[in-house]
């Protein structure tokens, strides 16, 4: 909160206008961020607790959701591109691909316990 304060007090003795934009800018950066992450967590707590649901009828936790939801986009954004396959533009289309990146993530979860077994 402090470094905002510093900069806000210098903007206002430059002119109106940069001022606006550098306490705006100040604070787009850094609420954009965080809104970002807590948005990145939700959805994947969500996404998680999809593929949790949809792979064995129940959910597998808070932590391990969201850990399940952020692999999962991350595995559909990697592997779908080399493959060819593309869900389109948008939340709804990048939800339902994290869900399958997700499924896929705890069916090689479970061939790796299987194969440790």
């Amino acid at each position: 909160m402090r470094p905002f304060h510093i900069l806000a007090a210098a903007t206002l003795t430059a002119a109106p206008a940069l001022a606006q934009d550098a306490a705006g800018d100040a604070m787009a950066s850094g609420g954009n961020a965080l809104v970002g992450l807590i948005v990145t967590l939700i959805i994947g707590a969500i996404v998680g607790w999809l593929a949790s649901v949809i792979m064995k009828g129940g959910g597998s936790g808070l932590v391990m959701d969201i850990i399940l939801g952020i692999g999962g986009a991350l595995v559909a954004g990697w592997l779908f591109p080399l493959i060819g396959v593309s869900f389109g533009a948008g939340l709804i289309p990048s939800i339902i691909a994290a869900v399958i990146g997700a499924i896929i993530l705890i069916l090689v979860v479970r061939l790796l316990r299987g194969a440790a077994r």
